[in-house]
């Protein structure tokens, strides 16, 4: 991969070790994948940043990078941590709280924002076109897909080492060539809930790999089931991108199709629910985080009525969406339910919560929950959730 001088001098260390080990792991990426150069990012979400997940081993090297003069050189946004500082802190053990705001201290020395939520374009329109360096599996394909930005499924590593250079390997999905459809998707019917468009990325993402798919038989879906399917796409493959307009897209040199029936979508929300029979212990909503009309929707679905006693409902988002929603926040949480910001039921620790069994509509959560909290789960939609949450 070339290098310009300065980018040399970055990989030579003349910058200082902080920049010279970015700038060698993107240099090592390009090389892998083929790319020719390095081109400027407008922007970089990291992952990587619940302590749960990532766990004590690589905080030492996050502390090297800021104690070495690490700052981001673009607008850098992060992904969940592993608590609400407002509900969950006062709820976790303290040695998990020490771990997890040692973490948010070195990002912060960076420069990186405490967004904490794992749709980063509700934070600032993404302009069609933009490079971005994003390491959030599915804010990448919703990035790419319905957004039309050009982002790679980053690493923890590889995202904020191109945040701190600026800069990111110019191959893949920053590549306009690579980014055709490659598989035909035809619908037997289109998606009717939540649940279904889920339901249909998890079935795809085991079929597809890292094919592009053009999926016909869609309809006219809102954005909000968009990210539903592209989440869930991205938690069993590795797909990038999938195409739901045929306008603008070319079909020439796809041979290859899949025909999808409704019965496997059904099929696939059957295999998604593991409780056998047990009361769920928490109702979970925002996966990925909700957006202001996701919000205002579950407002209005809630009307007057409470959260049951027996049980917990959990609404997630992020601070800035919380904050534009403060009529809509007042009216859930008078309901006994709780908006969480800055984390969800997958990053943070449920099982010491005692929760053992999640009710959701979101089908990555389905996914995650029985290997990631040792949950049961219940996949049904949002209107159900509710039904099973509140009191009538």
């Amino acid at each position: 991969m070339y290098l310009t001088r300065e980018e040399e001098r970055i990989y030579d260390g003349e910058y200082g070790w902080a920049k010279q080990v970015c700038m060698r792991i993107l240099a090592k990426l390009g090389d892998l994948f083929g790319a020719e150069k390095l081109i400027p990012i407008d922007s970089a979400h990291a992952s990587g940043v619940s302590y749960k997940t990532l766990g004590e081993a690589p905080i030492d090297f996050l502390r090297a990078l800021a104690d070495s003069g690490g700052k981001v050189e673009v607008e850098t946004t992060s992904n969940p941590q592993g608590f609400d500082p407002e509900y969950l802190a006062k709820r976790l053990p303290e040695g998990l709280m020490r771990g997890q705001l040692e973490i948010i201290r070195i990002l912060e020395r960076m420069g990186l924002k405490p967004s904490f939520t794992c749709t980063p374009y509700y934070l600032k329109d993404l302009k069609a076109g933009a490079h971005v360096a994003w390491a959030e599996s599915s804010a990448v394909v919703y990035a790419n897909s319905v957004l039309d930005a050009r982002t790679n499924r980053e690493g923890g590593p590889s995202a904020l080492a191109a945040a701190i250079i600026g800069k990111t390997p110019d191959y893949g999905m920053h590549r306009a060539e690579n980014r055709m459809p490659n598989i035909l998707v035809e619908l037997e019917q289109e998606p009717r809930r939540d649940i279904e468009f889920g339901a249909l990325g998890i079935f795809l993402g085991k079929i597809l790999k890292d094919r592009i798919p053009l999926i016909t038989g869609l309809g006219e879906p809102a954005s909000e089931c968009l990210k539903q399917l592209g989440a869930a796409l991205a938690s069993t493959g590795m797909v990038n991108m999938f195409h739901y307009r045929k306008y603008g897209v070319s079909t020439e040199g796809i041979v290859e199709k899949l025909k999808v029936e409704q019965r496997t979508i059904e099929a696939t929300v059957a295999e998604l629910t593991t409780a056998d029979g047990q009361k769920p212990n928490l109702i979970f909503l925002g996966c990925p985080h909700c957006s202001l009309s996701e919000i205002k929707h579950i407002a209005d679905l809630i009307g007057h009525r409470k959260v049951r006693e027996d049980l917990e409902l959990w609404v997630c988002t992020s601070r800035h969406i919380k904050e534009k929603a403060r009529e809509y926040v007042r009216r859930i949480e008078g309901s006994g339910a709780k908006v969480i910001v800055d984390t969800c039921a997958v990053v943070t620790w449920t099982q010491e919560l005692g929760i053992e069994t999640i009710m959701t509509n979101s089908a990555k959560t389905a996914h995650y929950a029985p290997t990631m909290n040792k949950a049961k789960v219940i996949l049904a939609p949002l209107e159900e959730c509710l039904k099973t949450a509140l009191l009538e």
